[in-house]
């Protein structure tokens, strides 16, 4: 079992009375996105050492519970060690920390008891810990959780987070140097709201550009850096980013059917573009359920644009290959994103609007049909490779 152990007591440096962890970062609070790293490793158990509970906080606790793991606040040692079951891995994040997955898969790599992540004692950021050997704390730490129940023993003035370390320390932790792509990613302990938004604009243009769709990579993802830091500041809901998409979309819909398709077909482009926004505001702010919704209203859409094509050729032409051609292209493309599992995917391979986008031109210079051809084409050749990919790995 995993465990983690998150600190928010320190207030930030340019906000007194607001505690570092509550403030914002990429579209939640910093504890939370500590939380969900900790998640994504494994645990089971979260404890969070809190000095008093803000309104702030208490919201973010319970953000965070609504992931389906264990949420517990103490105010000591002696609390923690009760609710630590004997037997789990601990992993320690320092107050304030910015961090990566990566980093935290790094260390319980390790197999000893304890490890400490550590820097140069010499290049440390001002305010680490030094654990000896001119080496300073990285802010990220694997323990056994006897070294709780061991502070527990101790007075309870000994500050758990410092004493910690002093034991690991003396127990002789492994030291695992921080890698030093963690550093290019923002790796650090702050305290400065400022510094922590400057942060969170990185990790939220390294969210979308690190997409595997190339649709998403290199048509979404610039869009993304430049909208969202405004979108998280302003507070906007997903489901109103999603919304004008939504809207977008509908309009594009009655222009195609109405005599327009190019113009409808770009419209309905920007609407799965707004609602992929959505998308990614929802996950950043762990609304799973929502995040769901608006993929599911990516495809929707899409399939529904192809069909608008589809029988607008019809009516233009009395032709049925236009609307034979829309359904076929509809039923590779929901083959081919069930074969195309996420962990397998391929950069080039096709994606809801991509099919669009490959749909577009051809539908501006009034050769629509053709560009239901081209995109059959390319469902074809997603679904065959992605075939293979899966029998690659049986």
């Amino acid at each position: 079992m995993l465990s983690g152990l998150l600190f928010a007591i320190d207030d930030a440096d340019d906000r007194p009375g607001r505690l570092t962890a509550t403030l914002p970062f990429a579209g939640v609070t910093l504890i939370e996105y500590q939380a969900r790293l900790l998640i994504a490793a494994g645990a089971a158990q979260i404890i969070i050492v809190v000095a008093r509970l803000t309104p702030e906080l208490l919201g973010a606790i319970a953000r965070i519970a609504q992931r389906g793991v264990v949420v517990d606040t103490v105010r000591s040692a002696v609390e923690a060690a009760e609710k630590l079951h004997p037997l789990s891995r601990l992993v320690v994040l320092a107050d304030g920390l910015i961090t990566t997955e990566d980093t935290i898969a790094h260390v319980l790599r390790d197999t000893g008891h304890d490890a400490l992540m550590v820097v140069p004692e010499a290049g440390a950021e001002p305010g680490l810990e030094r654990v000896g050997s001119q080496m300073a704390w990285a802010g990220v730490a694997r323990l056994d959780p006897r070294r709780v129940a061991e502070v527990a023993a101790l007075p309870r003035d000994y500050d758990l987070q410092s004493t910690l370390l002093r034991l690991a320390a003396q127990a002789r932790a492994t030291h695992i140097l921080l890698p030093a792509d963690a550093e290019k990613a923002g790796h650090g302990i702050v305290h400065h709201a400022e510094t922590l938004d400057a942060r969170g604009r990185a990790v939220v243009a390294r969210l979308v550009s690190g997409r595997r769709s190339w649709f998403d990579r290199y048509i979404l993802a610039p869009i993304a850096r430049l909208a969202l830091p405004r979108l998280v500041e302003r507070s906007v809901p997903a489901h109103v980013a999603g919304g004008v998409g939504g809207g977008a979309g509908l309009l594009g819909l009655i222009l195609i059917l109405t005599g327009f398709p190019g113009f409808g077909l770009f419209l309905a482009m920007i609407g799965t573009l707004g609602l992929g926004l959505g998308e990614t505001l929802a996950g950043l702010r762990d609304e799973q359920g929502a995040a769901r919704a608006l993929s599911a209203a990516i495809a929707v859409l899409t399939a529904l644009a192809i069909m608008a094509l589809g029988w607008q050729h019809y009516r233009a032409w009395a032709d049925d290959l236009g609307l034979a051609m829309a359904l076929v292209l509809v039923v590779l493309g929901i083959l081919a994103e069930r074969a195309a599992l996420y962990r397998f995917r391929r950069r080039w391979w096709a994606s809801p609007p991509a099919y669009l986008l490959v749909i577009l031109p051809a539908t501006l210079l009034g050769i629509g049909l053709w560009g239901l051809v081209l995109a059959s084409i390319y469902a074809i050749a997603t679904l065959a490779s992605a075939i293979e990919t899966l029998r690659a790995q049986v």
